[in-house]
């Protein structure tokens, strides 16, 4: 799990071994600040070899790349392709940007995706408590990406589950970010091989990071929604190794 993602004047992130994803938040309160490389990566500047995606999850705010500005508003998405030296996120009341960068082998054009630009998907239903909306917003059939994939999936009210039945797909991991939890709700996510399952507790604002072997499912004590981000050989949505219910242990 993944806690601290969002602090004042501050871009925290994890970089992980799976896919070399990095999954992280930026919290601009009093001043703009700057997407920096760290030593991990050996690069001049972040996006040297990278791209990225951020989703913002607050209230409007503002990105710029290389200079260009760029404002989000709630729940828009915004693709910067490799090469990019200069990210900055601007201060705005109550602004969240929560981020995914994966290593890229060629240049995309920086892009923003709005509501209007995204694959809406309703899923589910209200009787089995899954009844969702999927939006998929930096995907190939948005846009062109190396390997990041990233979008958000908002559950109805009344529905507490997501991703059930669950899958795995061996080709690419993935990383859920959960929010918009009401005070005092959480989710319990379900993990691990479908035979051995694991659970974790997650709060608002907390990511969950899924290896490409284990499911990722999750049932809340209310609605919620989640960004999903995905990493790997393989940019087909659909590929999934899906899990019947009965089989979980």
């Amino acid at each position: 799990m993944i806690g601290n993602i969002f602090e004042d004047d501050q871009v925290n992130g994890c970089y992980m071994h799976y896919d070399r994803l990095i999954a992280g938040g930026a919290k601009a309160t009093t001043r703009a600040i700057k997407l920096e490389t760290f030593d991990s990566l050996k690069s001049a500047f972040f996006l040297e070899r990278r791209e990225l995606g951020i989703i913002n999850v607050g209230a409007p705010g503002m990105v710029t790349a290389d200079g260009k500005e760029y404002t989000l508003g709630n729940k828009e998405a915004l693709y910067i392709g490799r090469g990019t030296r200069d990210v900055s996120f601007h201060p705005a009341d109550g602004a969240l940007y929560y981020f995914n960068s994966a290593p890229a082998h060629t240049t995309h054009p920086t892009k923003k995706i709005t509501s209007a630009d995204a694959q809406v998907t309703t899923v589910g239903a209200a009787d089995t408590a899954n009844h969702r909306t999927i939006h998929k917003l930096i995907v190939n059939q948005v846009l062109e990406t190396c390997q990041l994939q990233m979008g958000l999936t908002e559950l109805k009210k009344g529905s507490v589950w997501n991703t059930m039945p669950p899958h795995t797909h061996d080709r690419r991991m993935e990383v859920y970010f959960y929010f918009d939890l009401a005070e005092g709700n959480t989710v319990c996510h379900f993990m691990g091989q479908p035979q051995e399952t694991r659970h974790l507790f997650v709060k608002n604002n907390q990511a969950v990071i899924s290896p490409p072997w284990s499911i990722h499912s999750g049932a809340g004590t209310g609605n919620y929604t989640f960004v999903w981000s995905m990493a790997g050989e393989n940019l087909d949505y659909s590929d999934m190794d899906a899990v019947h219910p009965m089989e979980l242990r």
